[in-house]
């Protein structure tokens, strides 16, 4: 019972990292602006998730390794999308 639990509740703080995410993803998709997005903090967020990707492939953890996963690419896309929108704000487009 002990395992299952801790599995349970590592699935669940995966769950939650994941979707704290989608909110910010929405936004700057509906709204093609990232001005209030952090770049240096999504930088970092992204190495992070990186490395606790490695982690959890190294101790063969799913949950860590699909919570992180996904979180990467999520991070990830906010950040490509910041590059992207701060382009074009230089272009004079947005």
């Amino acid at each position: 019972m002990h395992d299952v639990l801790v599995e349970v509740i590592g699935a669940a703080a995966g769950l939650c990292s994941v979707a704290s995410f989608v909110p910010q993803l929405v936004k700057m998709i509906r709204e093609k602006d990232a001005k209030a997005v952090s770049l240096r903090m999504y930088a970092v967020t992204v190495t992070g998730f990186s490395l606790w990707l490695i982690y959890g492939l190294l101790r063969q953890s799913l949950p860590l390794i699909v919570s992180n996963g996904v979180s990467l690419v999520l991070s990830g896309a906010i950040l490509v999308l910041k590059l992207r929108y701060r382009n074009r704000a230089k272009d004079g487009r947005a």
